[in-house]
């Protein structure tokens, strides 16, 4: 049930975020499509590339393929002016599908057997893999790769999970608004990783 929950929850949050980035760059319809459902599924692909899962086993998952469909018919019809609330919604849909399949690439890789180390990677790809995805593909600097605080609450809860630190549905829950409030307060506050520090070359 958590499963089923976590991962339409991360494909309804990606899907959408994909298909906003999607018509800010002004694509077709299908350039939509194409970028929303990427989004949606990327790191369950990453993920089972990571563990070693069959990688045709995504094409296993048609109800998601629907739901994600049809989220991005939905913002497709929006009218442009709610699109334009992106720089503050679409961060929060980012947030939830960061946490939600976060969660679900540990949970994964936990009842795989996997080692401590394999299940923080899990989490951390499983969470980031489908905005990586979006992003190169819409010819953006991937968030990843940014001095903002975002793979590391992938990371975060994969510790959690591999140290078995949550057990049960309800402190599931919990652990997802956590992560989502973690990165929104990392976007809002702008919390920052450290950077290489280039210091003034003489002339």
């Amino acid at each position: 049930m958590t499963w089923d929950v976590l991962n339409i929850i991360g494909t309804i949050a990606f899907a959408i975020s994909g298909a906003i980035i999607a018509m800010e760059e002004d694509y077709d319809l299908l350039g939509i499509c194409v970028l929303g459902l990427t989004t949606a599924f990327g790191g369950g692909m990453i993920r089972n590339l990571l563990i070693g899962i069959p990688i045709e086993t995504i094409w296993t998952q048609y109800h998601l393929f629907q739901i994600a469909l049809f989220s991005i018919i939905i913002v497709f019809l929006l009218p442009t002016i709610i699109i334009r609330y992106w720089n503050k919604w679409g961060t929060f849909f980012d947030a939830i599908g960061l946490a939600a399949f976060s969660i679900q690439g540990a949970n994964f890789a936990v009842q795989s057997g996997a080692p401590l180390s394999a299940v923080m990677i899990a989490s951390a790809l499983t969470g980031v893999g489908g905005g990586l995805v979006r992003d190169i593909l819409a010819g953006r600097k991937p968030m990843i790769f940014q001095s903002d605080v975002y793979a590391a609450w992938g990371i975060l809860t994969g510790l959690v999970l591999g140290l078995e630190w949550v057990h049960g549905t309800f402190e599931i829950i919990v652990l997802l608004i956590i992560i989502v409030a973690l990165r929104m307060c990392s976007v809002i506050f702008k919390w920052r990783l450290p950077k290489h520090f280039k210091g003034q070359t003489k002339p």
